[in-house]
C-alpha cells in the first residue's frame, strides 16, 4: 500500500472511483471502464486513488486495485458470469461463485492492492454495515487495531459482498482475531457506494471537497424481463427477484439523491442512464451473453456522453 500513499502526497487532487451492484449488469460498467483506461491511457489503478465497489462492483474494484486492465476483466466475466448466473438454486450459485473468487483472486489480501479499495458487505445478525480497506489511513478510529481487510482474503470478502441473500447463501467470514461473521450483500446498505467513498475522503483522509474527483459508475436502468415459460408457475421466485431488484434500485437512487444534497460541492461524474425499449430488459441474474455483451455496448456509449468532462478529471 507505499504507492497509495506516495500518490497521495503527489497529487493535488484525490480521484475516487465508486461502482455499483447489479449482479450479471456490471457487463454496463465494464463497458465505462473499457473507454476510461483507454482514455487515461494507463491501468485504471493509476488513474484512480480510492476505488468502492459493491457486489458486482466489488469483484471489478478488487480486480482493478491488483492492476487487472478492463480487457481482462472482461474477459472473466465473460467466461464466469453466465455460468454463476445460469445456476438454479442458491446453493449452487454460491458454489460457484465462490469457486469463481478462489480462482481469480486466489490467496491475494488486501495489503496487496496499488491503491486505496473499499468493499462493502453487511452483517447479517447486528445489521451494520462492514467494509474491507486496504489502508490505514482509511481508518475512521481503532487506528492501532487495524489489519487490512480485517485479514480476511479479497476472495472471501468479494464473496461475501456479492451474497444477495436469498439467491445466494450468506457468507461467513474469520478474521485475523478469530472471529466468524455472517456477511450477506453490500447492496442491502449501499448499493451505491458512494457515500461510503466520500466519506473516507473527507473525513480519514483529510481531503477538501474541492480537491476531490468522483466518478460513481452504475449497472444502468433497464425494464424487467417478460418470465420465462418455467417460471411463471413459480410466482414466488418472481415477487422475490422483483422485490430484491426494487430494494437494490431504491437505495441506488436513495444514495445517489443523498450525495447531491450532502456533497453538491464535490466535482461529480455519475454514469447510469436508462433504458426503456422492451429488447434491453434484464435483471441481475442475466446468463444470456449476447443480451451481456449489448449491456458492455451500452456502456461504452454511455461514456460518450460525458467524455470531456471525464477527460478533464483524469488527463
Amino acid at each position: 500500500m507505499s504507492e497509495f500513499h506516495d500518490r497521495q502526497s503527489a497529487r493535488t487532487s484525490l480521484r475516487v472511483l465508486t461502482l455499483d451492484g447489479g449482479g450479471a449488469k456490471g457487463f454496463y460498467t465494464l463497458g465505462v471502464l473499457k473507454e476510461i483506461e483507454a482514455m487515461a491511457g494507463c491501468p485504471l489503478h493509476q488513474s484512480f486513488d480510492l476505488v468502492f465497489g459493491t457486489s458486482t462492483g466489488a469483484i471489478i474494484a478488487s480486480l482493478i486495485a491488483l492492476g487487472y486492465g478492463a480487457d481482462a476483466i472482461l474477459d472473466l466475466y465473460r467466461k464466469h458470469v453466465p455460468a454463476v448466473m445460469s445456476q438454479t438454486t442458491a446453493y449452487a450459485r454460491s458454489a460457484a461463485l465462490k469457486k469463481l473468487a478462489g480462482e481469480v483472486f486466489g490467496d491475494s489480501m488486501f495489503g496487496d492492492v496499488k491503491t486505496g479499495i473499499g468493499i462493502v458487505t453487511a452483517r447479517w445478525l447486528t445489521e451494520r454495515p462492514m467494509i474491507f480497506k486496504g489502508s490505514v489511513a482509511q481508518a475512521h478510529g481503532r487506528v492501532g487495531t487495524f489489519v487490512p481487510g480485517f485479514g480476511v482474503s479479497i476472495a472471501d470478502a468479494v464473496t461475501a459482498s456479492c451474497s444477495a441473500y436469498p439467491f445466494f447463501e450468506r457468507t461467513i467470514v474469520r478474521t485475523s482475531l478469530g472471529e466468524d461473521i455472517e456477511l450477506i450483500d453490500g447492496g442491502y446498505c449501499a448499493n451505491n457506494p458512494t457515500l461510503y467513498a466520500l466519506a473516507d475522503a473527507v473525513r480519514a483522509l483529510n481531503c477538501e471537497r474541492r480537491d476531490i474527483r468522483l466518478v460513481s459508475i452504475g449497472v444502468g436502468i433497464y425494464p424487467e424481463p417478460k418470465p420465462r415459460l418455467l417460471m411463471r408457475f413459480a410466482k414466488k421466485y418472481l415477487v422475490s427477484v422483483h422485490l430484491l431488484q426494487k430494494t437494490l434500485e431504491i437505495n441506488t437512487q436513495s444514495m445517489d439523491q443523498l450525495r447531491q444534497v450532502l456533497f453538491h460541492d464535490v466535482p461529480t461524474v455519475r454514469i447510469n442512464e436508462s433504458y426503456v425499449s422492451s429488447e434491453m430488459a434484464t435483471d441481475l441474474l442475466e446468463h444470456d451473453l449476447k443480451k451481456l455483451d449489448i449491456l458492455f455496448q451500452r456502456g461504452r456509449e454511455s461514456f460518450a456522453l460525458h467524455e470531456e468532462q471525464l477527460r478533464q478529471y483524469l488527463t
